[in-house]
């Protein structure tokens, strides 16, 4: 699992990202003391970072400037700033990319799964396949196989199984699943999730694998391993 260290002060954005980056199985860290950025960056020892120029304190051009001072570690630079002399200096200090806000959650993990394929010779097939409860999942070819056989998966019954697998044995909202899956909530209600759990689970009963996604009554949803049946 990657280390991620996210330098972002405002506190919604940062749990916001946070969020979305661990449900793709990214181990998330901040700063909680924005003068000593370098000792928490030391203590981490982050695999990436990802950083905003409007920091409490210093800016972050600064702290890119001290951590390739100490390490070469890949960081991506997140702005709201706009003028191009803020992206020529961003890449002068040796940042491996550069962000402007409002942007895509999908354009983020683009360009960091990019980064770190490049830098650790990242293996996407090794990320992309998983084994839960003696069945293998491909969330590349949306399919789930095991000695019964195997079942093409929709991209929202995959994308909820990822989830769910990704935090196995722990219970993931309802909330937190409809905000994954939808970004506009408006016109989604919260019946179409039920809908979306449902058939996943029908599909997976085809592999006798239906019983591992359980129900939390006015929690959520979370999926088990096959040992922790007869506990």
């Amino acid at each position: 699992m990657f280390k991620l260290l996210l330098i972002e002060d405002d506190t919604t954005l940062f749990h916001e990202i946070k969020d979305r980056l661990a449900s793709w199985s990214y181990e998330i860290y901040g700063i909680t003391d924005f003068s000593r950025v370098i000792e928490e960056f030391t203590v981490v020892k982050p695999d990436l970072v990802i950083i905003d120029i409007q920091l409490p304190k210093f800016d972050g051009f600064h702290w890119c400037r001290m951590i390739r001072s100490h390490s070469n570690v890949p960081i991506i630079f997140l702005s709201s700033r706009d003028h191009p002399t803020d992206m020529v200096m961003s890449m002068q200090l040796g940042a491996d990319d550069f962000i402007q806000k409002p942007f895509h959650f999908d354009v983020l993990i683009a360009k960091l799964q990019a980064i770190l394929r490049r830098v650790y010779n990242y293996n996407t097939e090794q990320v992309n396949l998983k084994t839960w409860c003696g069945a293998k999942v491909d969330y590349e070819k949306n399919t789930v196989t095991n000695e019964i056989g195997s079942i093409e998966l929709t991209k929202n019954e995959i994308f909820i199984l990822k989830l769910l697998i990704e935090k196995k044995n722990k219970i993931v909202s309802r909330e937190q699943l409809m905000n994954s899956l939808w970004d506009d909530k408006r016109f989604i209600s919260d019946n179409t999730l039920t809908v979306n759990v449902n058939r996943l689970r029908k599909r997976l009963d085809e592999l006798c694998l239906g019983r591992f996604i359980e129900t939390k009554v006015g929690q959520g949803y979370i999926a088990i391993e096959e040992v922790n049946i007869h506990d």
